[in-house]
């Protein structure tokens, strides 16, 4: 009599995918389902990639107020990768950046000592800050991302904050059109981690 073993490595193994962040993710301004976290959620459960997306961002949120909410999340939803998005009112308050590196980091070890993956997304502030500050601000998350080994992207508003027709009259928020460009921005940074692991 035969028997055969089968090992199934599934890639419809149920994944859950938490964002953490600010208005930038929280769709400001706009229907929650125009906003990129919703269409990166569209996206990832058609191409059958995660099992759900938990937006956990909210307007005026900071690192402070991110890092207080955590461990709740993570112990809710189990994320199997938590994204950070976090710092922007950071830097619109002034708020000493050591204060926010602290936390950001404090965030990627909660994250991490979870069982959860960790992707950062970087962005600017405006220059009137002074480029000491503006400088130093953006440098935090090459440095954590690298001293913890995490995907980062750049820049979430990169291709959009130039661009007055894509900016909501603030000049700080991205319009309904610009959402798709931030998905295209996350998204080559976001997808290898969600490939299933190779044998």
């Amino acid at each position: 009599m035969l028997f055969v073993l089968v090992v199934w490595a599934s890639p419809l193994q149920a994944k859950t995918l938490l964002v953490l962040g600010d208005s930038l993710s929280a769709a400001y301004g706009l229907p929650a389902e125009q906003g990129w976290v919703s269409l990166l959620e569209q996206e990832l459960k058609q191409r059958k990639l995660v099992d759900r997306v938990v937006n956990a961002s909210i307007s005026g949120e900071t690192s402070s107020g991110g890092l207080q909410r955590l461990p709740r999340l993570l112990a809710d939803y189990r994320p199997d990768l938590v994204v950070l998005e976090l710092g922007a009112n950071d830097g619109l308050r002034g708020t000493p950046l050591q204060v926010m590196e602290q936390n950001l980091r404090q965030m990627v070890e909660l994250s991490r000592q979870s069982g959860a993956d960790v992707m950062l997304i970087g962005i600017r502030i405006p220059p009137n800050y002074g480029p000491q500050y503006t400088q130093r601000f953006y440098s935090i998350y090459p440095e954590l991302a690298h001293a913890y080994d995490v995907a980062l992207v750049p820049f979430l508003l990169e291709r959009v904050a130039l661009k007055p027709q894509l900016m909501q009259a603030d000049g700080l928020h991205p319009t309904a059109a610009a959402q798709p460009i931030l998905l295209q921005t996350v998204w080559p940074y976001l997808y290898p981690l969600l490939q299933p692991a190779e044998f």
